[in-house]
C-alpha cells in the first residue's frame, strides 16, 4: 500500500462517517446514523443531526482508528466536508477537523461532498479491486438531499455541473411519498419493499421537466415534486371513490418514473458530451431498480457504468479522505483554516480554501 494516510471526517446529514485510507486504498468506514432518532419525525431535524454528530464524533473515530490499526500521530492528513449539507450538521464536523489538525499539527483538506461520492468509486479494499477512473466520466448522484448531474474531466481539477434539482431531491421525494401511503421513514427502502409486488405500468406518473418545452432550458435538471403531488392526488381520489389504495402498483409506478427520468437525462447527456461512461453515486444508487435499469439501458447505449459498492455509495467519511487524498497526490498543498460549514457549496469548488 502506498500514498498518504488520511483520516476523513463525513458530517452532512444524518450519518457520522469516518474514513481511513492510505493513497487509494480503503482501511476503514465506519458510520454511526441518528437514522433512528429522526423516524419519529419522518424526516431529518436539522438540529437532531448536529446534536448526535456531536455525541457520536470521538467513538467514531476511535473506532475507525482501531479498525485501520493506525494511530493519530501516523496520519499524514486530515480531511472533512466543508458543504454542501446541513448547515449546522457541518458545522460539527469542520471544528472536530480543525481541531484536531491543530493539534496534531497535519495538514487540512476540505473538500466538496458530492465530488466525494465520485471518489468514492476508485477506493479499493482487499476483497475489492477496481480499474482507474476514466476521464471524462458523467456522474450521477443520487441522495436523500442531491441529485445532480455531472461532466467529470478531473477528479481534483475539473468538474461541471449539467443539472440538478429544482425542487425536491429524489431521495426526499421517496420518504414523502412514502408517507403518502403510510410507509415508515426511510422511504427508498421502504417504497423498493412495497413495489417488489407492484406492477410498474400500473399507474402512468408525469416525468419530470421531460417534456418538448422543458428540454431547451432544463434538459439536465430534474424535478419530483410534480410528481409526488400527482401521486398524492391519485392516493386522494382512490381514497375519496372509496376504493382500496392499491400500495404496490402506487409505489411500483412512482418509482418507475423516478428511476425513468433520472436514467433517461443521465445517458443523454452521454450521448450529448460524446462520453461512453457514467458512474452512479449517493445513497439512492441503493435502491435495486434503478441500478438494473440503469445497466440495461446503458448496455443498450453502449455506456460503460460503474457503481461504487453500497456500503461507499450512503455518506462516508472514506470518500472525504479519498478525495483528499487524490488531492495530495497531484500535488495540491492543504487548505488554510480561513473556510468554514458551506451549505451551498457549489460541485465546482472541489477543495475549499486552499493554500
Amino acid at each position: 500500500m502506498t500514498g498518504p494516510l488520511v483520516l476523513g471526517i463525513e458530517t452532512s446529514c444524518d450519518e457520522t462517517g469516518i474514513g481511513i485510507v492510505r493513497g487509494r486504498t480503503l482501511l476503514s468506514n465506519t458510520i454511526a446514523s441518528s437514522m433512528d432518532e429522526h423516524a419519529r419525525y419522518g424526516g431529518v431535524v436539522p438540529e437532531v443531526a448536529a446534536r448526535a454528530h456531536l455525541e457520536a464524533l470521538q467513538p467514531s473515530i476511535e473506532r475507525a482508528l482501531a479498525e485501520a490499526r493506525v494511530t493519530l500521530d501516523e496520519l499524514d492528513a486530515i480531511a472533512v466536508t466543508s458543504g454542501p449539507g446541513l448547515a449546522g450538521a457541518l458545522m460539527v464536523g469542520v471544528g472536530a477537523a480543525k481541531g484536531l489538525a491543530v493539534s496534531l499539527g497535519k495538514p487540512l483538506y476540505a473538500v466538496n461532498h458530492l465530488v466525494g461520492h465520485i471518489a468514492a468509486d476508485i477506493l479499493t479494499s482487499d476483497d475489492r479491486a477496481t480499474a482507474p477512473l476514466e476521464y471524462p466520466t458523467i456522474a450521477l448522484l443520487v441522495s436523500g438531499g442531491h441529485t445532480s448531474l455531472l461532466h467529470v474531466r478531473d477528479l481534483t481539477t475539473d468538474v461541471e455541473l449539467l443539472g440538478e434539482t429544482v425542487d425536491d431531491a429524489a431521495g426526499e421525494a421517496f420518504d414523502k411519498v412514502a408517507r403518502l401511503l403510510g410507509l415508515p421513514y426511510p422511504g427508498g427502502p421502504q417504497i423498493d419493499r412495497a413495489a417488489a409486488d407492484g406492477d410498474p405500468k400500473a399507474i402512468r406518473f408525469p416525468r419530470g421537466l421531460s417534456k418538448a418545452s422543458d428540454m431547451a432550458k432544463h434538459r439536465y435538471d430534474f424535478s419530483f415534486s410534480g410528481l409526488k403531488t400527482a401521486v398524492a392526488r391519485w392516493v386522494e381520489r382512490a381514497e375519496a371513490a372509496g376504493e382500496e389504495v392499491p400500495v404496490a402498483d402506487v409505489a411500483a409506478s412512482f418509482r418507475e418514473a423516478v428511476i425513468d427520468v433520472l436514467v433517461a437525462k443521465a445517458l443523454a447527456a452521454c450521448e450529448d458530451r460524446g462520453v461512453p461512461r457514467l458512474l452512479l453515486g449517493g445513497g439512492v444508487i441503493a435502491n435495486r431498480r434503478l441500478r438494473e435499469v440503469a445497466l440495461e439501458r446503458a448496455a443498450a447505449a453502449g455506456v460503460a457504468v460503474r457503481i461504487p459498492p453500497l456500503s461507499l455509495c450512503t455518506d462516508n467519511g472514506a470518500m472525504i479522505a479519498g478525495l483528499a487524498a487524490e488531492l495530495m497526490a497531484s500535488g495540491r498543498g492543504a487548505s488554510t483554516l480561513a473556510f468554514g460549514a458551506d451549505s451551498t457549496l457549489p460541485v465546482t469548488e472541489i477543495q475549499v480554501s486552499p493554500a
